[in-house]
Formats: structure tokens, sequence, C-alpha cells
């Protein structure tokens, strides 16, 4: 599976999105896991800070889990 480069900084957003559902680093990395997803706390942590570049299958998941749109997790980066 295909990764995308963070060259733009997606994890604040997409801590914003675990957030808004009320849920822990360790609560999003089981639900990603019971999809298939095998990340760790310490990755998910990672993506969060923007020093993993995160694979499609992880952001298509995490969208599932937060019930969002992938438009939300670019909202508001400048290129």
């Amino acid at each position: 599976m295909q990764k995308l480069k963070q060259d733009v900084n997606i994890g604040t957003n997409i801590q914003k999105l675990r957030l808004r559902k009320g849920l822990t680093q360790e609560q999003t990395v089981a639900q990603l896991q019971v999809l298939g997803c095998s990340l760790t706390r310490v990755t998910y942590a990672k993506i969060e800070s923007g020093t993993y570049n995160i694979r499609i299958s992880e952001l298509l998941s995490m969208a599932k889990v937060f019930q969002a749109n992938i438009q939300e997790f670019f909202e508001n980066i400048e290129i």
C-alpha cells in the first residue's frame, strides 16, 4: 500500500477529529486494529505529530473511525 508523504502536516487535523469523537489515542488505535490497521499507539502518536508517513489505507480507516470525510483531514492546510 502506498504511503502519503507528510510534506504538509495533517496530524493536527487528525488529532482534532479524534478529540471531536472523544477518543484517546489508545481507543483510536484499538478501533483501527479492528479494521485491520496494525498501528501501535506510538506510531499513531507519530502520525499526529507529523513524523510518520501515513498509509492511504490508514487514512481511510481513520475516516471510518472518526466518521469524517477525507476533506476534513486537509482542512486549513496551506500549500
